[in-house]
């Protein structure tokens, strides 16, 4: 084993990176075959092998690290919220486009060794568009929890400054964290330094933001962190911007058996009979998968709290109706 080895799998246990460490190893077995060394080539595959076998399927491996315990430090604590998510891509009810497109920059992400040693890249820019509740947000989080990765929420509106010398070094400091620290970082409500560029109602701060995001974008990112930026109103998007995005996913509202397997999973052993389900659909049209969540976490919360094995149905066709009347009133508010 080489220095360069040593120092290589040494830095991926200090970042927790259980994926580089295995590559690295692959990588030692082929110089011990090379060298005709072909036992202990075999038992290093083996090793390796049995890792991502016990990580496949749930069941962590011995001496795993954890996720590296990354803390915004200085100006950044006021700007980028740490957390670890422990929620998966199984865990969300996604259509089949969504879930083969995430899964591939999971695997991206996971053998990103792989594709530098060929001059590739793996997938770290990704756009998220959709409605309010449609799953973006805990798509950034499933996405840390597949990749044991800490999640990184960076609060844009703490971004903007009187001064744009102050805005300039806060996401100075932003980009400097996202290629020093590995990690998932979210840029919710994206639109707010991501409007269009000349728009009659821009400012020039706005515009100088977006400028220099743009700029940011452009720089290696040698961590390889995952950057998300979710927008509620795609339609504002800087065309400039939303063309630096390796991925481009939309989330729309679930439909009726997507919203029930939504309601289903969330019950969980509170399950309702079959025969109630029919008319319980009939309410679930035009939901967000926030809002259904929500209606089900209701009236959980009262069959628990009431002691009872199961869920009214009634309750729960209460509650998504509620929801319904809800999604009503802000919809006239807001003009639509």
């Amino acid at each position: 084993m080489s220095t360069k080895q040593i120092l290589a799998l040494l830095n991926s246990h200090i970042d927790g990176d259980e994926d580089q460490i295995l590559s690295i190893a692959l990588q030692i077995a082929a110089q011990e075959a090379r060298h005709g060394r072909l036992d202990d080539a075999d038992k290093l595959k083996r090793l390796v092998q049995k890792a991502r076998d016990q990580r496949r399927i749930g069941q962590p491996a011995s001496g795993q690290a954890p996720i590296p315990l990354a803390r915004p430090r200085g100006e950044l604590q006021g700007l980028v919220e740490s957390t670890y998510p422990k929620v998966v891509l199984s865990s969300m009810v996604l259509s089949d486009d969504i879930a083969k497109r995430l899964a591939r920059v999971v695997r991206q992400q996971q053998e990103r060794v792989t594709l530098r040693e060929h001059a590739q890249t793996p997938v770290t820019h990704m756009l998220l568009i959709g409605l309010p509740g449609t799953g973006k947000t805990m798509t950034a989080s499933a996405l840390a929890g597949e990749l044991r990765l800490p999640l990184f929420t960076v609060r844009l509106e703490a971004l903007f400054s009187r001064f744009f010398g102050e805005t300039a070094g806060k996401l100075r400091l932003l980009f400097d964290q996202i290629a020093q620290t590995r990690g998932v970082y979210l840029l919710d409500e994206f639109d707010a330094i991501g409007s269009r560029r000349g728009d009659p109602n821009d400012v020039g701060e706005i515009r100088r933001v977006l400028n220099s995001v743009l700029a940011f974008m452009e720089e290696p990112n040698s961590t390889d962190s995952l950057v998300l930026a979710a927008t509620n109103h795609v339609e504002i998007l800087d065309g400039a911007l939303a063309r630096r995005f390796d991925e481009v996913i939309e989330y729309t509202l679930p439909d009726v058996p997507a919203a029930r397997a939504i309601i289903e999973r969330r019950l969980g052993k509170f399950k309702l009979p079959p025969k109630s389900w029919p008319a319980i659909e009939i309410t679930l049209e035009g939901l967000s998968q926030g809002e259904l969540v929500r209606a089900a976490d209701a009236v959980v919360k009262d069959a628990i709290l009431e002691g009872a094995l199961k869920v009214s149905p009634d309750a729960l066709r209460d509650a998504l109706a509620n929801r319904q009347i809800l999604k009503g009133k802000f919809r006239r508010q807001s003009g639509h």
